[in-house]
């Protein structure tokens, strides 16, 4: 049995140059689950890792770009059941080369809804050659309570679990071989945005919501400095440049907690979150034919 992850790494290190951890992590959750996996299937391979992480502005004003030697760990966080709908002309941007990826999805422990589908398209018209894919628990954007501290390390070992069969898979496929990777979700056109809805059925939308800014603050510009839309302005942090996309970056790494909400459409749905999806969800993990 100690044979196996050392003959998957060598069988994957002779099709693979290197692996590459490409993601958008507000928090730094999904960052954390993209690195793990990249990691471990480095370590597996003995091949090198680089990570591609766009989630500042800054770091989209270039595309994407990989080689037909990489395995590529593509991971994003799950927004209202899809791929972060901002984030969508960036990918279209990108250039695969051929390389092989991971999909990975991270969500707050609802649902992924189409998210994984859905990545799996953009990547393969993108010219990457999506082999596996998984879908992850990370504590929510929204909350402190939700999926709190995950994913944990019962997620991370079956993480490395699946790092293995991903290894093994991507080791037997011959070079410019294009395996079909079946995934739950509903074919294009996707389904919509989840949409929150009151008691009473009315959807909630707030997509217009924005944090406020609380005396605790210090005027660090720490919230300006992590907003991934560039939307907090670094002179003045009270002042908004452009949308929220509630990705809670600012609320759970201002070391003062000096910025919440207090919209009311908000404030229920991160309530019915909580109540509603306190179950522990388990990852789930695919492999091509």
């Amino acid at each position: 049995m100690a044979e196996g992850p050392a003959l998957c790494g060598k069988e994957l290190a002779m099709h693979i140059q290197r692996i590459c951890a490409a993601y958008f992590s507000a928090t730094g959750t999904t960052r954390r689950a993209a690195l793990a996996l990249a990691g471990e299937l480095a370590r597996l391979s003995g091949v090198p890792c680089r990570t591609a992480d766009f989630t500042l502005p800054a770091a989209r004003e270039q595309p994407l770009t990989f080689m037909q030697e990489e395995l590529v760990v593509f991971a994003v966080p799950v927004y209202a059941g899809r791929v972060p709908n901002v984030l969508l002309p960036y990918l279209a941007r990108t250039e695969g080369g051929g390389a092989r990826a991971v999909c990975l999805t991270v969500y707050g422990n609802r649902a992924f809804d189409d998210a994984l589908i859905e990545l799996r398209d953009i990547l393969t018209q993108a010219g990457l050659v999506p082999v596996a894919a998984a879908a992850l628990v990370g504590e929510h954007a929204f909350s402190d309570t939700l999926a709190r501290g995950r994913p944990d390390a019962d997620d991370l070992a079956a993480l490395g679990a699946f790092a293995r069969e991903a290894a093994r898979l991507c080791g037997a496929l011959r070079p410019g071989e294009r395996p079909a990777l079946t995934l739950p979700g509903t074919p294009r056109p996707y389904r919509g945005y989840y949409m929150p809805r009151d008691r009473a059925g009315t959807p909630v939308d707030i997509r217009r919501v924005k944090p406020r800014v609380s005396p605790a603050c210090t005027g660090c510009g720490l919230c300006a400095a992590v907003c991934p839309m560039g939307s907090i302005a670094a002179h003045d942090i009270h002042t908004y440049t452009g949308i929220c996309i509630k990705c809670g970056a600012c609320v759970k790494k201002c070391p003062h907690r000096a910025r919440y909400y207090d919209d009311a459409g908000y404030l229920y749905h991160k309530q019915e979150l909580e109540e509603g999806f306190g179950r522990r969800a388990e990852p789930v993990f695919f492999l091509a034919d």
